[in-house]
């Protein structure tokens, strides 16, 4: 019995002492820093490497400018990205590394799988994290994130406004991605909105059947608009497959996930006769104001090939949790060098929750939050490329 009660104190002890830990653990964390540091993760490489390379200029971009221009009260900010490859799997060994390194708020995750996961392990930690591209409705939910993009929610609800108001009593296709969270959110939230007199062909594809699109192809052939809730890769495959097939005049209709199409390397767009659109925040073509100062600043630093709206929306988040800072200072807020993230996010949701408004952003000119973390902001659609119709001799 005396065995039995000293490996029992032995156990309430060690229990005691990793409690301890675990208490004193995220001011050690944070304790050595010299900057205010900013942790995201998302796909440096693979096929979604376009948006995790956007992102990661982008922020980088608005992190060097606040820097060359004094940081907050002097104090400089740094950003540490790491690699997910959009593998959810990835995430919490990224999410522990980038936390236990001084993480003290967050970009989060720049596609919706990984942040799912990102956003169950910041919520038990209390780290604040802003999003410029994992557009999941769930990854803002129940957590300490927002959105600087449209929820998938939201895009289907302005994707279904615009198909009621132009195409209403007519026959339109949809291609989506039956496992993947963000086609299918994006389509639920279409269909839930969707006029009763618009007749729908639907037509969707796995991870297993994206190179073979003819069966599709075949059952919306006589289909003149499109939907596409889907990202630009397997988007660029239907397209060729479709490019004789389909009416040359259709239209094609995305959302965000079309962003960097006429970039995609093996792949040119304008070999495709059928208009290709999307819904965005941002138009990654402008030739005036500040879009086109950006792209400018952008390209020179690092080429064409990223500039996209999710390099924007980075930029955005930067300088949206910069101002957010600064308000919180200016009104008595103490935001020291070394302070702990879950401190910084009380700060944060303070301000998130309690009407700081971002203005004069590039995805939009007054840009404010709810409570859910979802954004309010207005969208734009525009034309990536018109139709290309052959001319007849």
């Amino acid at each position: 019995m005396k065995a039995k009660r000293f490996l029992a104190v032995l156990l309430v002890c060690a229990l005691s002492f990793g409690a301890l830990a675990a208490c004193d653990s995220e001011e050690t964390y944070t304790a050595k820093n010299d900057k205010y540091v900013i942790g995201m993760s998302g796909p440096l490489t693979g096929d979604a490497s376009v948006y995790g390379l956007a992102v990661q200029n982008g922020a980088q971009l608005a992190v060097d400018e606040i820097n060359a221009n004094g940081g907050l009260n002097g104090v400089k900010f740094e950003l540490v990205v790491k690699d997910d490859q959009r593998d959810p799997a990835l995430v919490a060994d990224i999410y522990t590394a980038l936390h236990a390194g001084g993480m003290q708020v967050s970009l989060g995750c720049v596609t919706t799988g990984p942040a799912l996961k990102f956003k169950d392990l910041a919520a038990k930690d209390h780290v604040f994290f802003l999003t410029p591209s994992a557009t999941g409705d769930a990854v803002v939910s129940e957590s300490n994130g927002y959105q600087m993009c449209f929820a998938d929610g939201n895009q289907g609800q302005v994707a279904a406004a615009f198909v009621n108001e132009n195409l209403a009593g007519q026959t339109i296709g949809v291609l989506y991605k039956s496992d993947e969270n963000y086609s299918n959110g994006i389509y639920e939230q279409f269909k839930a909105n969707l006029d009763e007199t618009v007749t729908v062909v639907e037509t969707s594809f796995t991870d297993v059947t994206a190179t073979n699109f003819s069966a599709q192809i075949e059952q919306m052939k006589d289909c003149k608009f499109i939907f596409m809730p889907i990202y630009y890769a397997p988007a660029s495959v239907f397209m060729t497959q479709a490019k004789d097939i389909l009416d040359p005049e259709a239209v094609y209709y995305g959302c965000d996930g079309f962003d960097g199409i006429d970039r995609l390397e093996n792949f040119d767009l304008n070999t495709i006769p059928q208009k290709v659109t999307m819904l965005s925040h941002f138009n990654s073509k402008a030739t005036i104001g500040k879009s086109a100062e950006f792209i400018a600043k952008y390209t020179e630093k690092y080429g064409r090939q990223t500039v996209n709206q999710f390099s924007a929306s980075a930029y955005d988040c930067v300088y949206a949790i910069y101002g957010a800072m600064k308000a919180a200072v200016e009104g008595g807020k103490k935001i020291p060098v070394d302070i702990t993230a879950s401190e910084l996010c009380k700060i944060l949701k303070e301000q998130f929750d309690g009407g700081y408004v971002y203005t004069n952003g590039l995805t939009g000119e007054s840009i404010s939050w709810d409570e859910s973390g979802y954004v309010n902001k207005s969208a734009i659609q525009y034309v990536i490329k018109e139709c290309t119709t052959p001319e007849v001799e």
